[in-house]
């Protein structure tokens, strides 16, 4: 290591990530409202301290709060690794060589679950492969992950759920926090944030990252880095207004970074320029939400939020190049009153402004000429949603959205929720609703082009459209003096219309093409925690995925995804939860991939099944008053996909192809970092 990093190191050790938090969720679900209030509880609000970990949504949603305790159980360094320990969410890489990350939920991909930030959408388009990376683990004060449809505040993009990420905030109690890591494969980064009271009214946040992953790995020697060279620049400022009726909050945002990934090195015999992977991302981020409080003990309020992106990526994959100048404009306004003791409302409008301006050559030739495509759409749309409660034990929740996009024409968006809890013991909730949503083919998979397959995209790509139906059970059962929490659930995804990825059909190509027969998802999933004695809480899952798409008109199991998935967390703090000791076991199941083509020998380029795996991680921490030291190691059991990348010694060929994940791309990884905090309790 050297001396920059030393004195860097040596510098960021003097800070703990570790403010207590108060995760505040509504009752309604999806505008999971910290929101604009400070120190103002909320209606069905839950109140979670900081070592509660992961608790299920309280309200009339299905979900998991992730809270900072849960976060601490490893390394989390952005948002992408923050779901080690949940049973829910998968995270792989979506391909070999760009780095591109990619969610699964309800066994479908990532572009169906709606992003949020503060309760407002973000991270589309371009910003999709890379997204997981671009929200600092340290930055985060909560996670609210909602399966299948969603409250219609949001808009009517969520398909199979929804993932709110909660930001530090301003008028938290006073913070001072910093955090420095370092791993085995030469990342390390450094993160600080920090809040300053500055008048009665206003107060400030400022929230900085910086990461640098700049060692060129291959361990299994096929010439192409494991992983690409990485460095981010990431900083954000919040600011908080309150008075007797009216809060504000705005936040602007900076982001810069740089992947360099391809080919080290040629094997013997190949002359050949080397294969290079070039992207560079520069996003900035700006958002105001105001609310005027009318009515305190009834709820009334109007609230506008308001939001701004720009995204530019320039991206070169061999000779192939996609470059895309992405902006975003949303706006909404929303009326919330409670009418007596078993009524409310909740109604608004809402725009939505997306623009892409792009450069492509999608031929791996380097005297190919650019060309230029524009995508424009603007959405406008109304909601309305009222919600009934009787006593305590029953919430009927009934939304229905109008909208209007200038591509695609009118629609509409019914949801509908209910949940039954007849006793402390027992809650049943059950949920209805469509779900729709817009496609940019190459924005949104430009990690794709880093393969020898020709891109070929359907000419009048269909809006996806999905019916999501879920029934999902609670039980809290006295055993031992303690309680048993187990939990069950069941969701069906239907497609009416949806943008199929076929990689099938040729195995030469990709086709972008319009769904032409069924497309299904089926997911059961089941849960059991409990602490078996002061300290120790252990939870283990389980989760079945049935994912059928009709690929080239035969119906086929969706590739690279995993049957089945099995999880097993031990959690031990003992004592005086000085020490804690964190470790996770992942069994994730076999699945099928694409299609092969048949080599000159007559064999096949690749196997069409992959079989089970396991992933095992561990972290131990030892807590101080001001700061924590925590060292840990991910994938111990050291288990990768061989050959990750096809004819990796020839990728300016056809047959080239780094597309084919289904498993882990590097072996272990160990890692040590502290943590610093001057924390106003």
């Amino acid at each position: 290591m050297n001396s920059k990093k030393v004195v860097f190191l040596g510098f960021a050790s003097f800070c703990l990530s570790a403010q207590v938090f108060a995760d505040e969720v509504r009752d309604g679900g999806t505008n999971f409202n910290d929101t604009l209030v400070e120190g103002k509880e909320l209606r069905e609000v839950s109140l979670v301290a900081q070592r509660s970990g992961t608790l299920k949504m309280s309200g009339i949603m299905n979900g998991d709060v992730i809270g900072q305790g849960e976060l601490f159980r490893a390394a989390c360094c952005n948002l992408g690794e923050s779901f080690t320990t949940n049973p829910s969410v998968d995270v792989s890489y979506a391909d070999a060589a760009t780095g591109a990350k990619q969610i699964k939920l309800l066994g479908l991909s990532g572009v169906y679950v709606q992003m949020l930030t503060e309760n407002i959408p973000n991270y589309r388009g371009a910003s999709i492969p890379y997204a997981l990376g671009y929200i600092p683990g340290t930055w985060m004060q909560s996670i609210q992950v909602s399966k299948g449809c969603s409250s219609v505040k949001n808009g009517y993009e969520s398909i199979t759920g929804q993932i709110n990420v909660e930001f530090k905030k301003p008028q938290a109690p006073r913070f001072l926090e910093a955090n420095a890591y370092v791993n085995s494969k030469g990342r390390y980064e450094g993160n600080f944030q920090g809040n300053l009271k500055v008048s009665e009214k206003w107060k400030t946040a400022l929230l900085f990252h910086y990461e640098d992953l700049n060692s060129a790995h291959d361990d299994n020697d096929d010439g192409f880095m494991d992983m690409p060279k990485v460095r981010q620049y990431n900083v954000q400022n919040r600011w908080f207004y309150k008075d007797k009726h009216l809060l504000t909050q705005f936040s602007v945002k900076g982001m810069k970074e740089t992947r360099t990934g391809g080919q080290t090195s040629h094997h013997v015999g190949h002359s050949s320029p080397l294969y290079v992977i070039d992207i560079e991302n520069e996003r900035y981020e700006a958002f105001a939400k105001n609310a005027y409080i009318f009515n305190d003990s009834h709820n009334t309020n109007i609230a506008l939020m308001l939001s701004g992106t720009l995204h530019n990526q320039d991206a070169t994959y061999g000779y192939k190049e996609y470059n895309v100048n992405e902006k975003n404009l949303y706006a909404s306004l929303m009326y919330e009153a409670d009418y007596g003791e078993h009524h409310s409302l909740s109604a608004g409008v809402s725009m939505n402004h997306d623009y892409f301006k792009q450069y492509y050559n999608l031929d791996n030739v380097a005297d190919a000429t650019l060309s230029l495509s524009r995508e424009k759409e603007t959405t406008s749309g109304a909601y309305a949603q009222y919600t009934y409660k009787m006593k305590d034990n029953l919430t009927l929740m009934v939304g229905l959205r109008t909208d209007h996009s200038d591509v695609y024409g009118s629609f509409l968006t019914p949801r509908t929720h209910l949940k039954w809890s007849p006793s402390d013991v027992f809650s049943l909730r059950a949920s209805a609703g469509k779900g729709y949503r817009s496609n940019h083919v190459m924005a949104e998979n430009n990690f794709l082009f880093a393969s020898g397959r020709k891109i070929v995209v359907d000419a009048n790509p269909d809006q996806d459209e999905a019916w999501n139906y879920g029934v999902s059970a609670q039980l809290n059962i006295p055993v031992g003096g303690k309680t048993l929490k187990f939990d069950a659930e069941y969701y069906y995804t239907d497609f009416i219309h949806q943008l199929v990825v076929d990689m099938d059909s040729d195995p030469h190509s990709v086709i972008f093409t319009n769904l032409n027969g069924d497309s299904y998802s089926h997911t059961v999933q089941m849960e059991l925690s409990y602490p078996f004695f002061k300290g120790f809480t252990a939870t283990a899952a389980y989760r079945y995925t049935d994912v059928k798409c009709t690929y080239g008109g035969v119906l086929r199991e969706k590739p690279l995804t995993s049957r089945y998935k099995g999880l097993l967390t031990l959690s031990y703090k003992p004592g005086l939860e000085k020490w804690q000791f964190d470790v996770t076991l992942q069994m994730n199941g076999n699945g099928r991939i694409p299609a092969s083509y048949i080599m000159d020998d007559g064999t096949s380029s690749w196997n069409s099944t992959f079989k089970a795996y396991e992933q095992l991680s561990a972290q131990v921490t030892r807590h101080f008053r001001h700061f924590s030291i925590y060292a840990g190691g991910e994938n111990l059991t050291g288990f990768k996909q061989k050959n990750p990348i096809i004819n990796a010694d020839n990728p300016w060929s056809g047959n080239f192809d780094s597309t084919l994940i289904w498993g882990p791309i590097h072996g272990s990884m160990f890692y040590v970092g502290v943590r610093f905090n001057w924390n106003e309790i």
